[in-house]
């Protein structure tokens, strides 16, 4: 049964109230003829970039629709997946007042934007096998808690977590719950995209940087309901999308069929890095991935990670995170790196 949740009760009073800025390219949108254009005080001057990008990126939410097959009123696009979490935050928390759930280890920026917006985060570990702990998020949950942050799969621990889980949480909460899918391309799971018409409180951010391989673009996805991306569009930059991003990222999209071999060469390699990892003596555990990382236990994190530094490889220390003690995270290079790599680690001391 479609959970019913008025979004309008969760919006900060003030933005529900604001009247969004209306740019020239929002008021008067080019239907092909052509125009001289002298309503947005541009530089005349070609030069390619001289003209404002499109504000709701038409052409490129149009591709995005026909691969995701999702309507363009539920797809929101940002600088990076961070502007877009920060949206969420701003539409959503009220400063001072409203709380968050993040589940650590998990991505920082949740946390940080946390802080940014001087919104509480209460924090709720993850279990050993890095699962939400359904039971402690729900201690923590109360009248002011806006938002529940899942990253599935998970980063720093790459691992996928239970879709009955998920769904215990979507169904529980009376709040927002943020899916952060940037490296579902990577997974044996599908995405939550199907589920969007079933749970309105529902919110899944994707990207551009990680399969699709443009994490110098900066271009993040927001999927939701059509009332919240109507209320993110509200209170986003009126051009936060730039045109050479916007180019860029519509052409990398008409080449699917080579994203998708680019992830298949990733999956590969990755099952390759894996089986060899495990002959190198002092990583005592490889964690299941269902990202283009692999998160390993060492004997000792700093020092492997200084002496794979000596050796020109530079990989990620999540020692500091909890429940990773003494853990590296690898990301899967190509063959050519990934052969260096494990050259490198059975040669350490």
């Amino acid at each position: 049964m479609e959970k019913i949740i008025d979004i309008n009760k969760l919006v900060r009073p003030n933005v529900l109230a604001l009247k969004a800025y209306s740019s020239a390219r929002d008021e008067y949108t080019s239907v092909g003829s052509k125009m001289i254009f002298l309503d947005a005080n541009e530089n005349p001057n070609e030069t390619g970039v001289n003209r404002y990008p499109d504000p709701q990126q038409r052409k490129l939410k149009s591709k995005l629709s026909e691969i995701k097959k999702i309507p363009t009123n539920k797809i929101l696009l940002g600088n990076g997946s961070d502007e877009v979490l920060d949206l969420i935050y701003r539409a959503f928390c009220e400063p001072a007042l409203d709380n968050v759930i993040t589940l650590p280890p998990t991505y920082g920026m949740y946390n940080v934007l946390a802080g940014i917006n001087n919104v509480e985060s209460r924090e709720v570990l993850l279990t050993e096998d890095f699962e939400p702990n359904i039971e402690g998020i729900f201690k923590k949950v109360d009248d002011n808690t806006k938002l529940i942050f899942l990253c599935s799969p998970n980063n720093p621990t790459g691992n996928s977590f239970s879709r009955d889980k998920i769904t215990e949480i979507l169904e529980k909460f009376e709040g927002l719950v943020v899916l952060d899918e940037a490296y579902i391309d990577f997974s044996e799971q599908v995405s939550w995209i199907e589920e969007l018409d079933k749970y309105p409180n529902l919110i899944i951010t994707q990207t551009l940087s990680k399969a699709y391989g443009m994490a110098g673009i900066r271009l993040g996805i927001c999927y939701a309901s059509e009332e919240i991306i109507a209320i993110l569009n509200k209170i986003k930059p009126p051009y936060n999308v730039n045109e050479l991003t916007q180019n860029r990222a519509q052409y990398r999209l008409q080449n699917i069929s080579e994203v998708n071999r680019e992830i298949t060469d990733i999956l590969n390699e990755r099952e390759l890095l894996s089986k060899a990892l495990l002959e190198v003596g002092f990583i005592e555990k490889i964690y299941r991935s269902d990202a283009n990382f692999v998160l390993v236990k060492v004997d000792d994190a700093l020092k492997r990670y200084d002496q794979l530094l000596d050796k020109g490889v530079v990989i990620r220390n999540r020692t500091n995170q909890p429940l990773c003690e003494n853990t590296l995270r690898l990301t899967v290079g190509t063959k050519e790196e990934n052969l260096k790599l494990i050259k490198v680690l059975k040669s350490l001391d």
